[in-house]
């Protein structure tokens, strides 16, 4: 696989998890109206008062690690819970603001598929 590609993945990952994560915290970037279900089911994680801060500032963070290249094999684990759950909220809640969603497990997929040779001693 071109390693220019895959800087270009890993810069454009980061970018997206840092301007969604801190859109999360400083709403500055609109999106558009969400499902009510959606709706519903962020407006009860807003309310517990830490879930979404905690979501954004592991969004941010691991968007930064990729940025500077740091542990990057690391935080590509890392995010597969993450962006497995994007992914399903939009699929079960938000269908029509799927594309981002796609985006980010796509190109966190890429990146593991990259890196697969530094994951081969866990399954071993």
């Amino acid at each position: 696989m071109n390693s220019q590609f895959t800087k270009i993945v890993r810069i454009l990952l980061g970018l997206i998890l840092v301007a969604f994560g801190i859109n999360k915290l400083y709403a500055f970037i609109p999106l558009p109206q969400p499902s009510p279900e959606a709706a519903s089911f962020m407006e009860s994680l807003a309310d517990t008062g830490y879930i979404l801060t905690i979501v954004a500032i592991f969004e941010i963070l691991i968007g930064l690690m990729l940025l500077i290249k740091k542990w990057v094999p690391f935080v590509l684990l890392l995010l597969v819970p993450l962006s497995l759950n994007i992914l399903l909220f939009h699929i079960f809640l938000d269908v029509p603001a799927i594309a981002t969603a796609l985006l980010v497990v796509i190109m966190n997929g890429i990146l593991l598929y990259k890196h697969r040779q530094k994951y081969k001693p866990l399954f071993t």
